[in-house]
């Protein structure tokens, strides 16, 4: 099996004010900047022993390629752009706040936790939709993969590489510092 390096991009200003990007974007911060370049560090040392072939397959939205351009000064990235690394989109409800959300569509999130209101969103992408494009790249991986997504993403291809259940995966954390090394059936967190 496969091994791949899964990277968050670094921090963005609407991570910090509290909005939920989805498929628009919002520049990294200088927090994330430092993130991408540290987790750029990290890789170019564990890259060591992982010689050969290394596909490089990275979100198309800004934040990631901007993540990808830090990083490229660490590791000679000959990246390509993969659309189905891109963030989950919640439709309308893109670059919002929950705050927002609750105020313009009252009700929608009645109920919904705090890993679960993603998939609410009336013209949003679905939960099997989003799978479904995952388990598509998934199966397609030959050779060791650098991947560069997003939180939401990220968690979906975690724990569908792991075979975690609909709640399981979505809990899952997504830290924006390091990367996760997914080898031998295994996750590890690389800080």
């Amino acid at each position: 099996m496969t091994t791949i390096f899964l990277l968050r991009h670094g921090e963005t200003v609407w991570n910090a004010a509290g909005r939920f990007q989805g498929q628009k974007d919002s520049p990294l911060t200088g927090r994330g900047q430092q993130q991408a370049d540290e987790a750029g560090r990290r890789l170019a040392r564990e890259l060591e022993r992982h010689p050969g072939q290394i596909d490089v397959h990275v979100s198309p939205l800004g934040r990631t390629k901007e993540t990808a351009a830090r990083i490229a000064r660490y590791v000679p990235l000959g990246s390509r752009d993969e659309p189905r690394l891109m963030e989950v989109t919640i439709g309308s409800w893109d670059g919002m706040s929950h705050y927002e959300i609750d105020m313009e569509y009252p009700g929608m999130l009645e109920g919904a936790d705090a890993f679960n209101w993603f998939f609410r969103s009336p013209d949003g992408e679905t939960f099997d939709a989003a799978c479904a494009r995952i388990k598509d790249w998934l199966s397609q991986l030959r050779s060791t993969t650098i991947a560069i997504s997003h939180g939401l993403t990220g968690r979906l291809i975690r724990g569908m590489y792991l075979g975690l259940s609909r709640e399981d995966m979505l809990e899952l954390p997504v830290p924006q510092t390091g990367f996760y090394r997914l080898q031998n059936g295994q996750a590890q967190h690389v800080e």
